[in-house]
């Protein structure tokens, strides 16, 4: 088995287990959050899809697919490439209203398969390429780059999964 496979396999098992894990969920359920200042599943869903979009786009140094393809429209948000989740607060995680389901998934797909078009252009020496941010030691490189971001998306559909059974109870799973 080659890196790229692993890698693909990664990136498709967040967008899997994504969309097992919204199946069935009303806009209700997504905008719902456990706690006053917790995230709900819509939020999380978004911030998810959102982080794996802008962080493939710049490696690619393209623009994000939120904003080239319009996607900022479908969520009622504005056309700004910084909106990604990353620094709200809880009144920004309150105020956020998810679209339907299949709209974040339809995101979602949109996102997998410019990253999967993006790692079957990579070379080893790619992945070896260090990235111009000072502010982490040692600099990252993209294959690292690329581990932390299905590495996060990770986390948060985990967190959804864990939201998901608060809401719904244990007999949702799937398995």
């Amino acid at each position: 088995m080659e890196w790229r496979d692993l890698v693909v396999d990664g990136y498709r098992r967040v967008a899997g287990t994504l969309e097992e894990y919204l199946k069935g969920l009303t806009p209700q359920d997504m905008d719902q959050q456990p706690r006053p200042d917790s995230n709900s599943i819509g939020w999380l869903a978004w911030h998810t899809t959102r982080g794996q979009d802008s962080q493939i786009a710049a490696l690619m140094g393209e623009p994000q697919l939120w904003i080239s393809e319009g996607w900022h429209q479908k969520f009622g948000r504005p056309a700004d490439p910084k909106d990604t989740g990353f620094g709200h607060a809880p009144a920004d995680v309150a105020a956020f209203k998810s679209p339907p389901v299949e709209t974040q998934l339809a995101y979602q797909r949109a996102v997998l398969a410019r990253t999967e078009r993006y790692l079957a252009s990579l070379t080893p020496d790619d992945l070896a390429r260090q990235l111009n941010e000072p502010w982490f030691q040692p600099l990252p490189t993209v294959g690292v780059r690329l581990v932390s971001i299905m590495a996060d998306n990770l986390q948060h559909v985990g967190q959804i999964g864990y939201a998901r059974g608060l809401l719904k109870g244990k007999g949702w799973l799937p398995y």
